[in-house]
């Protein structure tokens, strides 16, 4: 979301930088709420494609850095069987990372993460893209500028994103449950693997196993995000806030850490409500490996015989412990990486 507000460019959750020059920016058609831009961008296409790239590198970053926990989530999710010793435990965690680390080496943490690359490039590109523009089509006034259009923006991105990149997701999940050596492990094997599973004669459909979940999970985590991060983000601008919060000399900027701080808690926020059909998701997406391929309710009700209602939330405590350093990467990259483009200054 991007508001104008005096000489400053204010940017929203998936956004962190600023234009303080107002004589050197120009308002577009949606400035109530998409903000002003530099001139050099603002009607050109290049600025869309540029934000894209920006959001690619920054979440190709991010990933990176929480590799190793996003693995060992994985397996928990999934019911690995060699690693559900590890799931009950406070610190299974670090446990499971140890295990792995000293049975397969330290390259073991990173199973996938090739994939994962692949993906969260063009996610991140798109998803960011996407929300721009649902944003130019949607709150083209201060009376649309609601939560609910935030939702309704945020949750139709992710869900375009999500559409377009998903066979490249279920690749990494198969490469990150896998965890023997000699199990033929490269995304292109694993793709051709999952394309004929179900026949000879293959079909593009066995690409997008758990997509039903997966979809029902992004429309509210996404909409959850936005909205949790504008009012963190609101709240934190307030004059209780402001001398803690803000950067010197602006009235609206925040520092690094109170970026931080929305981002997180927003993720927190939403992984929360959208974990239990995260976990289905996972459990569909593995089930022909584990010889239990099934819909959303069969997998829901398997998973409540084995471990009732906490079998929803296993390797919750992960993803909580990934997001801080994981947003914290997002938006430093994100940043960094608009202004090395030359998108502001």
């Amino acid at each position: 979301m991007l508001k104008a507000e005096g000489d400053e460019l204010i940017e929203g959750p998936f956004c962190c930088s600023l234009v303080k020059d107002s004589s050197k920016v120009i308002t577009n058609s949606h400035s109530d709420n998409n903000g002003v831009i530099s001139s050099k961008y603002s009607r050109n296409r290049d600025f869309d494609w540029r934000n894209g790239a920006a959001g690619g590198v920054a979440g190709c970053a991010a990933k990176t850095i929480v590799a190793p926990l996003e693995r060992i989530k994985i397996l928990f999710q999934t019911s690995n069987p060699l690693f559900l010793r590890y799931s009950a435990r406070w610190n299974g965690s670090i446990e499971a990372i140890s295990h792995l680390r000293m049975s397969h080496g330290i390259s073991s943490l990173f199973k996938g993460h090739s994939a994962s690359l692949i993906r969260v490039f063009p996610y991140a590109g798109i998803n960011f893209l996407a929300y721009e523009q649902l944003q130019r089509a949607f709150i083209i006034s201060p009376a649309t500028d609601t939560p609910f259009h935030r939702f309704l923006c945020g949750s139709t991105a992710g869900a375009i994103s999500t559409i377009l990149t998903y066979p490249l997701e279920l690749i990494r999940i198969r490469l990150a449950f896998e965890t023997r050596q000699n199990e033929s492990s490269s995304w292109f094997r694993i793709a051709r693997r999952i394309y004929f599973e179900r026949g000879r004669k293959g079909s593009v459909f066995n690409l997008y196993q758990g997509i039903g979940p997966t979809m029902l999970g992004i429309l509210p985590y996404a909409g959850t995000s936005f909205v949790t991060h504008d009012l963190i983000r609101d709240q934190l601008r307030s004059p209780f806030f402001a001398p803690y919060t803000l950067e010197k000399g602006s009235s609206t900027r925040l520092t690094a850490v109170a970026q931080l701080c929305c981002g997180a808690i927003a993720g927190i926020v939403a992984q929360t409500v959208a974990y239990p059909i995260d976990i289905l998701r996972r459990r569909m997406q593995v089930g022909s490996v584990v010889g239990s391929s099934s819909g959303i309710p069969e997998t829901a009700r398997l998973i409540m015989r084995e471990r009732g209602v906490r079998g929803f939330y296993v390797g919750l405590t992960i993803g909580y412990m990934k997001m801080a350093p994981m947003v914290a990467t997002s938006f430093y990259v994100y940043d960094r990486m608009k202004r090395l483009l030359g998108i502001i200054d």
